[in-house]
């Protein structure tokens, strides 16, 4: 398969980057893991026909040159602009002139005791579950953790007739002030669309300066301890989501030899990565939501098709950066974090390696080759952000296959002698 523009990353800013590119680009195609448009911004909701993500898709599917192809994974670069894609039909080859990476972000998962129950899960997972029809009817719901997604979480539970019993937000009701009086002078639209989601919580369940530091069950869950100003209590629930942040998804963007700074893709102000005809959008170059995903995808699609970037682009870009800014020093992972996990607390859940294992090591590599963390299905995402939470260790090497493969695959590297150097 060929592309003059690759894509690789169907949620708001692939999709605005390929619209915006389409005009000029004299093939687009667009690549995504999962089998719908939308990543994990516009997640595919069941009970929603009329999503964003489905009217740019049905905007793009007007072009004769544009393709998409879901279900979807990199897993290896041949060689220069050339990479090896999975998919249901089996491997195959993707060459491409020009790329832009739209890889989006995952959830900072921290390990505290009782975090691998079910029952237990991410913020952002247990939203995606529920727009993808899993059933919280009546079901006791506490969202712990820091920043807005929490009230967002929310509001899902609550549309999906949840009920919720807690909302515990680590930072203070001083330091949610400051950061309201600031959206209220900066980022009015993003005010009132807060407010629109604290109107609809009872303000009895908003629990600030607090934090979940267990989860209590057999098999299941079935309660939690929260500290507040101090005082400790448990408060029974049926499932905990926990919102720590986010993590930019750079692997692939390292494997191509991107500069890539305190985990994010470095880019100028067309988007450009360090390495030339590779651009990059969304969440990869900072956590910053939704408006920022689509005015940097629009900038890269129209800077990769040489397509004029306007005064009006830029500035939407500068307003999307302040409020990213502002949203990351305000809700960034407090530091006593570190003191949920306990020594016996697993913090590689895929091989079952505990913190008190880890305990004698300095280092990432060293502490992998000794005790098999993150060699498990994860290949050290969720453990290895957060050993480097725990432990200030660097950030785990992009390695080749960037996923696990499939068998076939692997042999069809070694038949063809891919290489799985960088």
């Amino acid at each position: 398969m060929f592309a003059s523009l690759l894509i690789i990353g169907a949620g708001p800013a692939g999709l605005a980057a390929a619209l915006a590119a389409a005009h000029h680009a004299k093939s687009v195609v667009i690549i995504d893991e999962n089998a719908e448009a939308g990543g994990q911004i516009w997640r595919h909701d069941s009970q929603q026909v009329h999503s964003p993500a489905a009217q740019l898709k049905a905007k793009l599917l007007t072009y004769p040159h544009v393709q998409f192809v879901f279900g979807a994974r990199v897993i290896a670069m041949v060689e220069q602009c050339c990479l090896l894609i999975e998919t249901s039909e089996g491997a195959q080859q993707l060459r491409w002139e020009k790329l832009i990476l739209c890889n989006g972000a995952r959830e900072l998962l921290l390990p505290f005791p009782g975090w691998t129950l079910p029952g237990v899960t991410g913020a952002g997972g247990l939203q995606a579950m529920i727009k993808s029809g899993a059933d919280v009817k009546g079901k006791r719901v506490v969202i712990a953790g820091t920043g807005p997604l929490l009230l967002s979480v929310a509001a899902s539970v609550k549309k999906a007739q949840g009920h919720i019993v807690a909302i515990v937000e680590q930072r203070s009701a001083k330091e949610l002030l400051g950061f309201s009086r600031q959206l209220f002078s900066a980022h009015r639209s993003k005010f009132w669309q807060a407010l629109g989601l604290i109107s609809i919580i009872n303000p009895l369940r908003y629990r600030h300066s607090a934090v979940v530091t267990a989860a209590h069950g057999d098999r299941q869950l079935h309660a939690v301890t929260l500290v507040q100003a101090g005082k400790q209590e448990e408060i029974s629930c049926d499932l905990l989501a926990c919102g720590f942040g986010l993590r930019a998804n750079v692997e692939l963007a390292e494997l191509l030899q991107c500069q890539v700074q305190d985990g994010l893709v470095v880019v100028d102000a067309q988007q450009r990565t360090s390495r030339e005809n590779i651009w990059a959008a969304g969440e990869i170059t900072g956590i910053g939501g939704v408006e920022k995903a689509l005015i940097e995808g629009r900038i890269a699609g129209l800077s990769a098709t040489n397509d004029v970037v306007t005064a009006v682009d830029a500035l939407h870009r500068e307003d999307a950066y302040s409020f990213a800014t502002l949203l990351n020093q305000t809700f960034s992972v407090d530091t006593s974090l570190r003191k949920l996990c306990k020594p016996d607390t697993l913090v590689c859940r895929c091989e079952d390696v505990a913190a008190q294992d880890l305990a004698p090591f300095t280092d990432w590599r060293t502490a992998k080759l000794m005790t098999r963390a993150g060699m498990g299905a994860c290949q050290g995402r969720i453990c290895g952000a957060a050993c480097q939470f725990l432990y200030e260790w660097d950030t785990p090497e992009a390695r080749q296959p960037v996923f696990p493969a499939k068998a076939a695959s692997l042999a069809l590297l070694a038949e063809k002698k891919f290489s799985f150097e960088k």
